[in-house]
């Protein structure tokens, strides 16, 4: 399970891999009356109190103005425990009605606003979640869904009095697990308002079921299908077919979990690869049917019996009980105008999600305070220069990364910083010169890590740097570990016909340039060394930054996945969450009051350079070419050193892939090329 990397270039070149304005409010746990409180965005002003009245044990890059830097890493070397989960506020929300005055304000505003944000009153949002859900922020010109706009939609629908409910149709999702988790909260959460939220799904997967059974009515047509199978998940290997053709992948990996080389080298699976992707389906597995189990009231083990019977018929589900009825859209839609008095020869009074995306916080008198948190996204692979055919937005540009946290840095206004990750690594270079600025950063003010779906390898080594890391249950997270390759090419050449000879000064000037011939063996271990040397800097970096001797980080380390459970409670991760307890907690640190209002300055706002749209709307056109080259980019250009976290491993267990293996393999493989 690994990368196709051809490293044959002069150079070793390290990879690891595995502002517009944003109101807000920050919550704790405890609320007093009921208000839907979303730490992600601002509000009327909660009324709330806060448990959280403690002092917290010193840790790492932690803003303090009794101790130095020096003194601080000293406490770090000492091993000073860090605190416990239950230490940090929640951020979870409740939903608190409006007094008379703050209603006559929004209906002001209502009155005056734009109109294309103008809304029916009555009117039922309808979203559609399907494909990809992206982290980022996206323009309008932008096509797909975006994470921080639906979660948006769904705080303002809650307040919007002009909003009667809202109808969810839910198609098949190829994101990951964590963003499933984020959305799944948003959903309990909207519910808190009163309102109904309705979920029509036709093609009813492990994803897609568990939205959906989180809305108070599920409905599906008589012809949907059911795949309620469990969770697979497939690993391809090449070592038959390079042993076939001539070609002789020379893979140096260290850590015994680090699968990236595997699906080069190896004709079947490893023990250790074996062993966690086995713990990684447990928990994923078991998430699934707890959740399940808390949505529809059935026991658990009532459900994994119901998912063992091998159901297709969609008719069985409703028979159990975990959908509301057998019905179609348009069924649907006229039960919805019955309940909502609309006449039968009416048309039910519905705003879709782009147009509700236009409406403004403030039109709903959800605009922030004074005090200003910066929310700083770094999605996709990692690589340390803009490349010529880089899309806005698809992967972690390093030098543009770090002239935001500088900005932040150098800045007074902020209070505090959340570093938002969702990156299975890249460059490790880059990884590193991120690491340097978010702890310089975070030796200034409160640095907070969140991960989204991944966050691994050179996205958990950008986390290491933040003064706390919040991960989702189910974050792929961790892969410590690193991998190299070199394709010798020797027998392929001999069957072809084809000869190269290399002319070289240097002992070692042929290491990664002359594939035409096996390893000498100082070559092969000086390959080694280097392998080993980047490992341990990435190991005992991530041992100072978690408090951690090395020994102890040995073991969580080797390159081995976690799920964001299992990370925190071998205390790679400091807090489960979404991004809402990630901005509590930013409050807390900054030693801001949790019922004080804030506002969310989002640095990675879209472009609207006319570069900038003509790329995102013709990326389908290139995307062609965009493979073809980077194809030829492997076989030119080195990869060296990787610490990738395995991009089988994560297509895998993000999705229900009913793909065949060929076409899997090619998607896996083509996706590791960015």
């Amino acid at each position: 399970m690994a990368k196709l990397l051809l490293l044959h270039a002069p150079h070793v070149v390290p990879r690891f891999s595995s502002g517009g304005t944003m109101s807000l409010i920050s919550a704790s746990a405890l609320y007093r009356r009921p208000l839907l409180v979303n730490p992600q965005f601002s509000h009327i002003g909660p009324r709330l109190r806060s448990p959280y009245n403690r002092r917290f044990s010193a840790r790492a890059f932690d803003d303090s103005s009794s101790s130095s830097s020096a003194e601080k890493e000293e406490q770090l070397r000492d091993g000073v425990p860090r605190e416990r989960d239950e230490d940090y506020p929640t951020g979870e929300t409740e939903y608190v009605d409006r007094n008379a005055w703050e209603s006559f304000v929004v209906k002001l505003r209502m009155l005056f606003a734009f109109p294309w944000q103008r809304v029916r009153k009555g009117s039922v949002l309808t979203m559609t979640l399907r494909g990809q859900i992206s982290d980022q922020l996206k323009s309008r010109f932008n096509s797909g869904l975006s994470l921080p706009q639906l979660s948006e939609n769904f705080l303002k629908a809650a307040y919007d009095p002009r909003i009667a409910g809202v109808y969810l149709h839910i198609e098949p999702l190829s994101c990951g697990w964590g963003k499933v988790e984020e959305i799944r909260r948003h959903i309990l959460d909207f519910k808190k308002s009163g309102k109904f939220i309705v979920g029509y799904i036709d093609i009813c997967g492990l994803k897609e079921f568990y939205l959906g059974c989180a809305c108070d009515e599920l409905y599906a047509p008589p012809s949907a299908y059911s795949f309620l199978y469990g969770l697979t998940v497939q690993a391809s290997f090449l070592g038959g077919v390079f042993e076939k053709v001539g070609i002789q992948p020379q893979v140096q990996r260290i850590g015994k979990y680090k699968s990236a080389g595997d699906q080069l080298s190896r004709k079947s699976i490893s023990e250790e690869n074996y062993e966690m992707l086995s713990v990684l389906l447990d928990n994923i597995y078991a998430n699934w049917l707890d959740g399940v189990s808390d949505s529809t009231g059935k026991k658990r083990e009532d459900v994994e019996s119901f998912i063992n019977q091998g159901v297709y018929e969609i008719e069985k589900l409703k028979e159990e009980g975990l959908i509301k009825d057998i019905r179609y859209d348009d069924e649907v839609i006229s039960m919805l105008k019955e309940r909502l008095g609309v006449e039968k020869d009416k048309k039910l009074p519905t705003v879709d999600y782009k147009k509700y995306s236009g409406v403004r916080k403030w039109t709903l008198g959800l605009s922030g305070g004074r005090d200003q948190i910066a929310i700083i996204r770094a999605g996709g692979s990692i690589s340390r220069v803009k490349g010529p055919l880089s899309t806005p937005g698809s992967a972690i540009i390093a030098e543009q990364l770090i002239e935001k946290i500088r900005s932040v840095r150098e800045s007074k206004k902020y209070k505090a910083a959340i570093i938002r990750i969702d990156s299975p690594g890249g460059d490790a270079l880059a990884s590193d010169l991120m690491w340097r600025e978010i702890k310089l950063l975070a030796e200034t003010k409160p640095v907070i890590a969140s991960m989204s779906d991944v966050a691994a390898s050179g996205g958990y080594y950008m986390a290491m740097a933040a003064n706390t890391i919040v991960a989702e249950n189910l974050t792929l997270t961790g892969s410590i570990g690193v991998v190299t390759a070199r394709f010798t090419l020797a027998k392929l050449y001999e069957k072809i016909g084809f000869n190269k000879e290399t002319i070289s000064r240097g002992k070692y000037a042929e290491l990664l340039g002359a594939e035409e011939r096996p390893f000498k063996p100082e070559e092969a271990e000086l390959f080694e060394k280097s392998a080993q040397h980047a490992y341990q800097l990435f190991r005992d970096k991530a041992a100072l930054s978690r408090s951690m001797p090395v020994e102890k980080m040995e073991e969580f380390a080797q390159g081995r996945v976690w799920t964001g459970k299992d990370a925190h409670s071998r205390g790679l991760v400091d807090a489960l969450g979404g991004l809402s307890r990630a901005i509590a907690i930013a409050k807390q640190k900054a030693n801001i009051p949790l019922d004080r209002k804030v506002t969310l300055v989002e640095l990675s706002r879209p472009s609207t350079s006319l570069p900038d749209i003509l790329s995102g709307i013709g990326s389908s056109v290139i995307g062609v070419d965009r493979t073809l080259k980077g194809l030829l980019d492997e076989l030119t250009i080195t990869e060296g050193v990787q610490a990738r976290m395995d991009g089988l491993l994560f297509q895998q267990l993000g999705r229900d892939s009913l793909a065949t293996p060929i076409i899997d393999l090619l998607k896996d493989y083509l996706s590791s090329l960015r």
